[in-house]
């Protein structure tokens, strides 16, 4: 996984934007989301509230997000993702996508590709896992 992480990085072009992963998944997120609180966002990122406070402070500083108070709670603030943002996200996941299926072409068998489909499957379920619930 340490390694495949590490290549989609390098085949996307992740390094050149001068943004951390950290970062990028905290910008992807925004994105994804819509207007977002910092706090929702730290949740979300399975982080901190100080380090979601540092990657925002970054991804304002370049102009990615900008933040607008909550029209239902003026004490809250609402993170949104600028279009350059969406514009960048998008590039890197269509480069990550594109660098994927060149390499599942070359290197999974056809009769791989439904063992490949499970172990996605199961990958995404050991993502979402919360260990600490408790089973009904």
């Amino acid at each position: 996984m340490t390694r495949l992480r590490a290549r989609l990085r390098s085949e996307s072009g992740q390094r050149s934007t001068g943004l951390t992963l950290t970062q990028l998944g905290v910008l992807s997120t925004v994105v994804k989301q819509g207007p977002v609180t910092a706090a929702r966002l730290a949740t979300l990122e399975h982080v901190s509230p100080q380090s979601i406070a540092q990657s925002l402070a970054v991804l304002k500083e370049a102009g990615l997000v900008h933040t607008a108070p909550d029209p239902r709670d003026g004490r809250k603030r609402l993170v949104s993702a600028d279009a350059s943002a969406a514009e960048l996200v998008g590039g890197l996941m269509a480069s990550r996508v594109s660098f994927l299926a060149r390499a599942i072409e070359q290197v999974v068998e056809p009769g791989e590709r439904r063992d490949l489909e499970k172990a996605i499957e199961l990958m995404e379920r050991l993502a979402a896992a919360d260990p600490h619930a408790r089973r009904t």
